[in-house]
């Protein structure tokens, strides 16, 4: 391929890039074990797959997996500051048409996005629905010959129901994000570590003793809030949902509305997936100092226009730290632009952890390759088979061994008398 085609930062990158791809590789035996019997089968032969997902090097490894089982693989990033160029440049490198470089402008993230849907896919892959989004409005010529996707997170499936619900949605999406091994260890413990390594990581302030406020108690707010009482944290937690919020208070945290948790935090974050859920009512009670983070797909939940509207001035104090002094001089720290914190701010999710999540990507394109023709055109739940089967080669790469049901068991299980 001619690598030429890709459109990245800089192209002398790319040592650097490979050696953080190697080392994630090391890292994720599914993805190994995966890629392996890809490259024996290629079951994914003749396919062309466009990906909009976070670009780092655990990223680029399942682009490369993809890519060994046949298929042709474009590539963008689904956030402008999560895109590793060093990561861009070595993928490039290896034969896939990457288009993405960190910091691009709105309008940069949408050129690049349209390149890559411009291949004209069989299968998708995307993380929040822009990509999505992009073949229903401005690329529909593409859409008869779509086979299905993936959606990585949170966001992007509501996106797809509300699409669904009016029938809006032209081919069957997997709500990935939805698997048992996707939710209960990358939105948990995946997040968990990952948003606190950013906030750690940018602002380089101790967390035990402080107030922290999690606005959102699904299942990354659970990963949150559980590390944040693990390194000493005071924790509040914020809800709209009354089950989550009784959750909340049975694990333990103390439960609050915005409106009384602003007055008390130091350090905010917000796992929600809404928009405006700290806004400018709350930044007028918070303490001098108070930091804000997300880790919400969108920039959208520390309301940016309320922070600058209130705001006398502003300026960037440390690297993806900017530091607002409001008119009666309180200092409120926006850190990564309101971005997801754990990749504007780090290097996202463990290698570990998302080799659950990627494990299960590849084997549910694996899975709509041969059954597309026979799902609707909705969200639908990963195949058990796959969820489990991911479950099981992870076992196996830790040595560990669990029981099996004998038959006199599982008719006893299947029996009702």
């Amino acid at each position: 391929m001619d690598k030429t085609i890709s459109m990245i930062r800089n192209p002398n990158l790319a040592p650097g890039g490979q050696l953080k791809i190697d080392w994630v590789k090391n890292h994720m035996p599914i993805l190994n074990r995966i890629r392996e019997e890809f490259s024996n089968g290629q079951p994914l032969a003749g396919m062309k797959i466009a990906i909009c997902l976070h670009l780092e090097a655990k990223t680029a490894y399942l682009a490369q997996v993809l890519h060994e089982a046949g298929a042709r693989v474009a590539i963008s990033g689904s956030n402008p500051l999560s895109t590793q160029d060093d990561v861009a440049a070595a993928l490039a490198a290896s034969g896939i048409e990457v288009f993405a470089w960190h910091g691009c402008t709105e309008a940069e993230y949408a050129h690049l996005l349209r390149h890559t849907a411009a291949i004209g896919p069989d299968l998708v892959i995307d993380d929040g629905g822009d990509l999505v989004h992009l073949l229903h409005t401005g690329l529909r010529e593409h859409l008869p010959q779509i086979k299905g996707g993936c959606e990585e997170t949170t966001t992007g499936l509501h996106r797809l129901r509300g699409m669904a619900a009016r029938g809006q949605l032209e081919f069957p999406m997997i709500a990935v994000n939805d698997a048992y091994c996707k939710y209960l260890f990358d939105n948990r413990y995946g997040t968990g570590q990952s948003t606190w390594d950013g906030i750690m990581r940018t602002t380089n302030l101790v967390v035990a003793g402080k107030t922290v406020v999690v606005a959102g108690y699904g299942w990354c707010g659970r990963g949150v809030a559980m590390r944040a009482k693990g390194l000493g944290a005071q924790v509040i937690v914020t809800e709209i949902n009354p089950i989550r919020a009784l959750e909340a208070m049975m694990d333990g945290f103390q439960v609050l509305p915005m409106a009384e948790a602003a007055r008390l935090g130091q350090i905010f974050i917000t796992l929600t997936g809404c928009k405006d859920v700290i806004h400018g009512e709350h930044f007028a009670k918070m303490r001098d100092g108070a930091i804000l983070a997300n880790a919400g797909h969108f920039d959208v939940e520390i309301s940016k226009p309320d922070l600058k509207a209130l705001a006398a001035s502003s300026r960037i104090v440390r690297e993806n730290i900017e530091e607002f002094q409001l008119k009666d001089g309180r200092k409120l720290y926006l850190l990564g632009e309101g971005r997801l914190v754990n990749l504007a701010c780090g290097d996202g999710h463990p290698a570990e952890i998302m080799d659950l999540s990627f494990g299960i990507q590849a084997l549910s394109l694996e899975y709509l390759v041969h059954s597309a023709q026979g799902l609707p055109r909705q969200v639908i739940e990963v195949p058990d088979e796959v969820d489990e089967r991911v479950a099981r080669l992870k076992l196996a790469a830790e040595g560990i061994e669990i029981d099996a049901l004998s038959a006199e068991q599982e008719r006893y299980l299947a029996g009702w008398d």
